[in-house]
C-alpha cells in the first residue's frame, strides 16, 4: 500500500485479498454466491457496531472501510440488489432516503458532503453513499477509491431519482465507459491541484484541513 503509486507494480497477497475485494469499488464482476464478500452489507445492517439509526423501511450503518472522515451508507430494508433492478414503484424509498441523507449530514455543519451512488456498486444491496469531501481516510488506497467518489462514477442521489422517475429505469454505464472513469486523470476535489501520483494527491488533501 506503501509503495502503490510510486512504482510500476502492485503488492498482491492472499492474506489481504478478501479485505480489498471487500473495500475496493470496482466494475462489478464475480457472481454473488451466498457468503461472498459482495454480501458484507446485508451482514452490516444487522450488526449494532454499524447500525447509526434505523426505521421499519431503512438502516443507516458507518462504512466499515471509510473513505472520508464521514462515510455512511444508507440501505432499504426492502432487498433490492442494484439500482438496475429499481423502477417507479421504489421512487418514495429513494425520496425517503435521500431525506434521511441530507438530515444526517446536518449533525457535522462543519463538513461538506457528497450523497449519492456507484454507477456500478460491487456490493449487493442498493446503498446511497453520505461521505464528506475531504477524503482524509487510511482506508482510501488507490486511485480506484477516489475516482469512485470524484468522477462521474458517481451519481447524486437526486439526479438517480430524476432519471427513474422520468425514464422509469436506471441504466448502468458499459464495462469501457466505467474503467475510463475509474482510470480518469487524479485531480483536487477543492482546488485545482493536479497530483503526480496518488500518494502526492493524499498529502495535498491534508493541506485543505
Amino acid at each position: 500500500e506503501l509503495l502503490e503509486g510510486l512504482h510500476k507494480f502492485q503488492l498482491l497477497g492472499d492474506r489481504g485479498r478478501a479485505k480489498e475485494e471487500e473495500e475496493v469499488t470496482n466494475v462489478a464482476g464475480p457472481s454473488q454466491k451466498a457468503g461472498h464478500w459482495s454480501k458484507g452489507l446485508l451482514t452490516s445492517m444487522e450488526d449494532p457496531e454499524y447500525i447509526v439509526h434505523s426505521t421499519d423501511s431503512l438502516v443507516i450503518i458507518r462504512d466499515k472501510y471509510p473513505k472520508a472522515k464521514h462515510h455512511f451508507l444508507i440501505l432499504p430494508r426492502k432487498s433490492i440488489s442494484k439500482l438496475k433492478n429499481i423502477d417507479r414503484g421504489d421512487i418514495s424509498l429513494l425520496k425517503e432516503m435521500d431525506s434521511e441523507a441530507r438530515k444526517l449530514t446536518l449533525r457535522y455543519q462543519k463538513s461538506e458532503f457528497n450523497i449519492g451512488y456507484h454507477a456500478v456498486p460491487s456490493m449487493a444491496q442498493v446503498h446511497v453513499h453520505v461521505i464528506s469531501r475531504d477524503f482524509i481516510s487510511p482506508c482510501l488506497k488507490h486511485k480506484k477509491h477516489w475516482n469512485s467518489f470524484n468522477t462521474d462514477y458517481f451519481i447524486e442521489s437526486g439526479l438517480v431519482i430524476e432519471k427513474i422517475e422520468v425514464d422509469g429505469e436506471y441504466v448502468e454505464p458499459s464495462p469501457e465507459v466505467s474503467k475510463q472513469l475509474l482510470n480518469t486523470p487524479l485531480k483536487c476535489n477543492q482546488c485545482e491541484y493536479v497530483p503526480t501520483n496518488f500518494p502526492t494527491l493524499k498529502q495535498h488533501l491534508l493541506t485543505h484541513q
